[in-house]
């Protein structure tokens, strides 16, 4: 059986959605993400690459918002492919933290088409797709760091860390420094101010007070959990006991 028999139709989508990906990143620092970009690389994928255009169009149907979302998750994938053949063993936790989210930004390469991406992603239309790809980067993240919280640390370290995220991002499109030192530095300064927040919440979790004042918070969770779970599989970026 062929190649092309065995594969699926998500295969052949995946496979045009990449080709398309690929035409538009010469397009992306002149014409923005944006409908010209989307169509010039439609002419270019299937005139020069041979992707049908009924396919290419399937694979994005949003257009540019598509190959823009593409792009992002190119970046995730490459992110959690380097840090998979290193070793952060011998970091410690915050280090680690930071090691990841510079290797997501590396995997940004392009300062072009990552400024580009954030004046589309700025646009009041798009803005809600912009923001969940950033909080499916840090879950991801945390997701590699072996993080198997399950109630409202799940939400906060996501949120922080989308936070440091995007501030470390925004520093690195302006960072002129020599192998761009000064936004790792930046980097490190925000992972600690996280980790001192860190112990700041821990300490309140020993205070009586604090306990009191979090029953209510923690019975609504209770209360959205499923009967036998430790979160509601509905819930965007649910992670099940694996017990």
């Amino acid at each position: 059986m062929s190649d092309k028999l065995q594969k699926t139709e998500d295969d052949h989508l995946a496979e045009a959605r990449e080709a398309l990906l690929d035409a538009a990143l010469a397009h992306v620092p002149f014409d923005g993400w944006g409908d010209a970009c989307f169509f010039a690389a439609l002419a270019d994928a299937t005139n020069e690459s041979g992707v049908d255009e009924t396919l290419a169009r399937l694979a994005c149907p949003r257009g540019a918002l598509d190959l823009a979302l593409a792009y992002h998750r190119r970046g995730d994938a490459l992110m959690t492919s380097r840090a998979q053949s290193g070793d952060l063993s011998a970091m410690r936790y915050s280090e680690r933290v930071a090691a990841l989210v510079r290797l997501r930004i590396e995997a940004s390469n392009d300062r072009e088409i990552v400024r580009r991406g954030l004046t589309f992603f700025a646009m009041p239309a798009h803005a809600a797709e912009g923001a969940g790809a950033i909080w499916q980067t840090c879950d991801l993240i945390w997701k590699t760091l072996g993080d198997n919280s399950d109630d409202l640390n799940w939400y906060s370290k996501r949120a922080i860390l989308s936070a440091v995220y995007s501030s470390t991002l925004l520093f690195w499109l302006g960072d002129d420094s020599q192998d761009h030192q000064a936004t790792w530095d930046f980097l490190d300064r925000r992972i600690e101010n996280v980790m001192q927040f860190e112990k700041v919440k821990g300490s309140l979790r020993k205070n009586p007070i604090m306990q009191s004042f979090m029953r209510g918070p923690g019975q609504l969770l209770d209360r959205i959990h499923a009967p036998g779970e430790k979160g509601n599989p509905d819930l965007p970026g649910h992670i099940k006991d694996p017990s």
